[in-house]
């Protein structure tokens, strides 16, 4: 009953090809949430594909109905004793639409192509690839272990992340004590680049808004109209300066959040990020000022324009439209009153004078973080840091979005996020790809951490 056994076995599995032949059955799998005729697609990923593994690692589970009428929820329980710790992991089998037509000659986006380090194909970074990781990780130390984990297992997999997880909350919060547990592991998202183990305790938060200035019904002829009659392209070009300038700094203040936490700066510092090290090269004169490019972007609030629609921009004409639509999404650290978020823009709106402009707030994610000195984050470094001389990026936050909030506050866990990815993967674009240094990489620190967790009492 040994470490290195384990690790030999996630070796050998990758070498001979069975994690590829995996993969390549679950990217087949067109489980695309967002295109209806494909929602049979949903329930046969989970029947076909992850059913029969989990069953074989001594699972019991459960196929659910998604309470918002979405893709179907398997829960998994693998129950050992009481005396030992429940991990609660997560996936999504769902993915964006292929794009079949704008990927690359030569790829599919239901067949994986390997092409050197890059391995091709719908799901392989998000999530299919990162989820089959993770369950062959255990595998290898169930059997390692002579059928044992050392501790219990609860898997949670929905199909409608790529929809922003509908029904995914309200599920959790009817379904607390099925899905108890000590700890959340899981991966998904990016790491900090393709080189660097990395491990994220939470997320930003996100908010999606809008602001439209609404003049009349119809467009005015502006040489007739212009200079006595309101222009709302105008007055919304002003009203989004006001909230942001032209240096992507926040000006409305009140959005911004509390100073950033001594141990959280100095994890971001460790990060070492630089101009260069994300994969492309950073705008050194963007975003707060006075803040390293790692501050900005894990440890600050941005507020970024979408979309903006006045007029046709693809036809113009001599006329002042009569209305304006921006956009917005808003990205906010722990810390940060986004339940004001709405009556923050009202106020900052009227007191620069465009009271008329309209504020619609759409959705909101809140930001999660755990305290990186916590004691599942030391053993998670720990174990990954047995299998690899890399250094591990510990990043507080990660920042894009997850659905950690879920796992953190309703379900009131420690989260504990490990990604496969890495920033340049073209998930959700054509040409996702995986990259096989990083599965192999993957397998081990996943073998690793399992195993560590196997020690543990509860």
């Amino acid at each position: 009953m040994q470490k290195n056994e384990a690790l030999e076995g996630v070796r050998r599995y990758f070498a001979e090809g069975q994690f590829e032949d995996q993969l390549r059955r679950r990217v087949a799998v067109k489980s695309d949430s967002q295109t209806p005729e494909h929602g049979g697609e949903l329930t046969r990923y989970l029947v076909e594909e992850l059913v029969p593994q989990l069953a074989a690692l001594g699972f019991t589970h459960w196929i659910m109905e998604n309470p918002a009428g979405a893709g179907p929820i398997l829960v998994a329980h693998r129950h050992e004793s009481q005396n030992v710790p429940t991990v609660l992991t997560y996936g999504h089998g769902d993915v964006v639409p292929g794009y079949d037509q704008q990927w690359r000659e030569g790829l599919s986006p239901w067949n994986l192509t390997i092409e050197g380090d890059r391995w091709y194909g719908r799901g392989t970074a998000d999530n299919k690839g990162q989820h089959t990781i993770n369950l062959v990780a255990l595998e290898q130390v169930i059997k390692s272990r002579n059928g044992r984990l050392g501790f219990n297992v609860k898997a949670i997999f929905e199909t409608a992340e790529e929809r922003g997880s509908p029904g995914l909350r309200q599920f959790c919060q009817e379904n607390k004590e099925l899905l108890s547990a000590d700890l959340f592991i899981a991966s998904d998202g990016p790491r900090l680049n393709a080189s660097r183990p990395t491990i994220f305790l939470g997320s930003r938060g996100t908010a999606l808004f809008s602001l439209e200035v609404v003049a009349r019904e119809h467009g005015l002829h502006s040489g007739n109209w212009g200079g006595v009659m309101t222009n709302p392209a105008v007055v919304l070009s002003n009203a989004l300066a006001c909230l942001i300038d032209g240096k992507g700094r926040l000006a409305c203040r009140e959005l911004t959040p509390p100073p950033i936490a001594e141990e959280v700066r100095e994890a971001i510092e460790e990060l070492e990020v630089t101009k260069d090290s994300l994969g492309r090269s950073l705008d050194e004169d963007w975003g707060e000022p006075g803040l390293t490019f790692g501050e900005r972007l894990f440890g600050w609030n941005t507020l970024e324009i979408l979309a903006l629609s006045a007029g046709n921009a693809q036809k113009p004409v001599n006329a002042i439209p009569p209305r304006a639509k921006a956009f917005c999404n808003f990205r906010f650290v722990v810390g940060t009153p986004w339940q004001d978020l709405a009556a923050i823009l009202r106020r900052h709106l009227d007191a620069h004078g465009y009271s008329n402009v309209e504020v619609v707030v759409d959705r909101v994610t809140p930001a999660t973080r755990l305290d990186v000195n916590n004691k599942w984050v030391t053993l998670s470094r720990d174990a990954i840091s047995q299998v690899t001389p890399k250094k591990v990026a510990l990043v507080p936050n990660l920042a894009g979005t997850v659905p950690n909030d879920i796992f953190a506050d309703v379900l009131g866990l420690p989260t504990v996020w490990i990604p496969h990815s890495y920033p340049g993967c073209s998930q959700h674009a054509p040409n996702e790809h995986l990259l096989r240094s990083v599965a192999e990489e993957g397998l081990q620190m996943m073998t690793s951490l399992f195993w560590e967790l196997g020690n543990v009492s509860a």
